[in-house]
């Protein structure tokens, strides 16, 4: 009995997550010949507030940057 556990990164909507879970166990049932009915498949979703890559929390890196007052006087980038 196959078990499958993903962990993505923020949030995906239900129509997302049941896409996946069919996906994942077409793959089983095309590749490894398993029984459909058999297939188990966890979908966790980890907040970016808890996940880090290169020293920094998802939720900072994906943050919009905001100008700061150095920011606003420095030559444009050409």
């Amino acid at each position: 009995m196959p078990f499958v556990s993903i962990r993505i990164s923020g949030s995906a909507t239900k129509d997302q997550k049941a896409g996946i879970v069919a996906d994942v166990t077409q793959s089983l049932v095309q590749r490894l010949g398993k029984n459909p009915a058999a297939v188990q498949i966890v979908i966790e979703e980890v907040s970016t507030e808890n996940y880090g890559a290169g020293g920094q929390l998802l939720v900072d890196r994906d943050a919009p940057k905001t100008l700061t007052q150095e920011d606003a006087h420095a030559e444009p980038s050409r």
